[in-house]
């Protein structure tokens, strides 16, 4: 059997916080609608509303992601497995925040193991775009306890017990499950993290009109200062800048920059990979890669060539095993 790149219609979600920014990033957003998500590679399962993506071209066009592996797993996963919840194992979205976004937690395994129809998520936030003194919040300060957050809660401070980090495009924070966090507003990243959609919220920045959970949040939240983010490893040859972003149990991420119009050959190693283009464009074969546009290379996917522009940038997301 021959396979080919799949890309994908992208599933727009309207959101309180979302503005219109994802425009510029090829999405054609619905007219007076704020969009805070786009995602770019879903296979979550059918009960969750818009979360499986759908192929958008080439023979398999129309056709949701979660039939293709269905139909042929080797081919698409090759060695790996499918999610805890037979699905694939990333989910891959640029979130564009307007507003700040609730302050969230999501389970981690025990929890998860715990609680049926709670799923474990980690992520990742490369940062693409962020006004003047943009933050997010990453972890709670050192000596918070349980206790005192849960009063913080209740008396409307939580953010005074976070830890507010200043970002800039290029920036890149994981965000391992546990960890209590809000994207600021003024800040659009792409996300990369773990098949689940289970978020607890402690705080909404005084909205009223979606549901907070706060004792299943205190169950999950890691009552400690978030650990520093390593510094990217960068290996430069041949006009191509490599940095590998984000190293978690779950995914790699590596940003790949040309410095230069070039050929890069790809293979896939017997596991799926993800290319999401931040910058620039590209070719891959047939299929062109402008600016936002993400494709899934297939498992058994053949030898391919990648024809950047000097300027060009990607991210190349593999999987290490599913959640």
């Amino acid at each position: 059997m021959e396979y080919a790149p799949l890309t994908f219609a992208p599933i727009l979600k309207p959101k309180v916080w979302g503005g219109r920014r994802l425009e510029k990033w090829g999405k054609q957003l619905p007219t007076g609608v704020d969009i805070g998500e786009s995602w770019e590679l879903a296979d979550l399962p059918v009960e969750i509303e818009g979360g499986c993506s759908i192929v958008d071209a080439g023979v398999a066009a129309g056709t949701p992601l979660r039939r293709l592996i269905e139909q042929d797993p080797d081919g698409i996963l090759g060695r790996l497995s499918a999610s805890c919840r037979d699905g694939f194992p990333l989910l891959l979205k640029f979130l564009d925040a307007r507003e700040s976004l609730s302050v969230q937690v999501h389970p981690d395994v025990l929890y998860a193991q715990a609680h049926p129809g709670a799923h474990l998520k980690t992520e990742s936030w490369l940062v693409l775009e962020a006004e003047p003194g943009a933050l997010i919040y990453k972890g709670v300060q050192e000596g918070v306890t349980r206790e005192v957050f849960a009063s913080a809660i209740e008396q409307g401070s939580v953010i005074e017990h976070l830890v507010e980090v200043p970002v800039k495009a290029g920036d890149v924070h994981d965000l391992p499950s546990g960890t209590c966090h809000a994207l600021g507003g003024g800040v659009l990243v792409a996300e990369i993290q773990t098949p689940s959609d289970t978020t607890f919220r402690v705080y909404d920045w005084e909205r009223t009109d979606r549901e907070l959970h706060i004792e299943q949040a205190l169950d999950c939240i890691r009552f400690s200062p978030p650990d520093p983010q390593p510094e990217p490893a960068v290996i430069e040859s041949s006009g191509i800048r490599t940095s590998l972003l984000s190293k978690t149990p779950y995914y790699a991420v590596e940003r790949i920059d040309s410095l230069e119009t070039r050929t890069l050959p790809l293979a896939t190693d017997d596991a799926p990979e993800v290319l999401m283009m931040i910058n620039g464009e590209a070719t891959l074969g047939a299929t062109l890669l402008p600016l936002g546009r993400t494709v899934l290379l297939p498992a058994k996917l053949a030898h391919q060539e990648l024809q950047l522009g000097a300027g060009s940038s990607f991210l190349r997301i593999t999987v290490d095993h599913g959640p």
